[in-house]
């Protein structure tokens, strides 16, 4: 093989620059392997690539027009001497400055966006975390409300075509506070709500508690419901969405009667 010649073609400049094709990179990485003149070669290329980058500065470059200048070279009458690459190599710097900026911008903006990625997986995170710590407070609250001494237990048995239903109402009559469990209560449809009722017996008079409008979102099951009357029984009838003035009785799901008191 005619080293000099291959040197002198301008191959090593496009292998520096990054330019070659992976075949042809492949074939200049083998030569390298087998020839310590072309070693030596990259390696001085490689310096003043590096040299040049320092003062160049980037511009729009034709690579077909450098491309085919090099091809151009491989024809001129040469002189015995190695010829002077510095053109070239001045070329493989500005492509491979402007190759870095490119690639700085883009990498640039792909960190910017991780970033913010980031940083909303960490927003979320720490909302995830408040709010664990809310419903763990709630539920400690909850279990705390309906483990009271004084609370008043009335289940809520399923009423004609729901059978299956239930529910448990714990009244505790100093704060004037009803806890619902109604895990036994299906998914309100849509346009529906869950409605409920306090009751006296006689007359059968109903007085709303109000609409459960979040059962569905709601994984406890569980809801604090304010209740100011002297109630004898608690139902639950199933509504149109914003509640009725009095309950549905074919949609009547549960009812329970409060026990009396000795």
């Amino acid at each position: 093989m005619d080293i000099k010649a291959y040197i002198e073609s301008g191959v090593l400049e496009l292998y520096v620059a990054g330019q070659l094709s992976e075949a042809e990179n492949l074939e200049v990485y083998k030569l390298i392997q087998q020839y310590p003149e072309i070693l030596q070669e990259v390696l001085q290329i490689e310096a003043a690539v590096i040299k040049l980058t320092a003062s160049a500065s980037p511009h729009t470059i034709n690579f077909e027009s450098f491309k085919a200048n090099l091809n151009n070279s491989k024809v001129v009458n040469l002189k015995p001497d190695k010829p002077k690459w510095t053109s070239y190599s001045g070329w493989a710097a500005s492509i491979l400055l402007v190759g870095g900026l490119l690639w700085t911008l883009n990498n640039k903006s792909k960190i910017e966006e991780d970033l913010k990625v980031v940083e909303i997986e960490k927003h979320f995170l720490e909302i995830q975390i408040e709010n664990t710590r809310h419903n763990l407070v709630q539920t400690k609250n909850l279990l705390d409300a309906i483990r009271d001494k004084n609370i008043i237990s009335v289940p809520l048995g399923g009423q004609g075509d729901y059978v299956n239903a239930y529910a448990k109402v714990y009244w505790n009559k100093e704060d004037n506070t009803i806890y619902l469990d109604a895990e036994g209560l299906p998914n309100a449809p849509k346009g529906k709500v869950w409605q409920v009722w306090s009751l006296t017996l006689n007359p059968l008079t109903p007085t709303s508690l109000g609409t459960i409008d979040d059962f569905n979102t709601d994984d406890n099951k569980i809801f604090a419901i304010a209740n100011t009357n002297k109630s004898q029984a608690f139902g639950i009838t199933l509504e149109p969405t914003g509640g009725s003035d009095s309950p549905t009785m074919e949609q009547l799901y549960t009812l329970g009667i409060v026990a009396s008191t000795p």
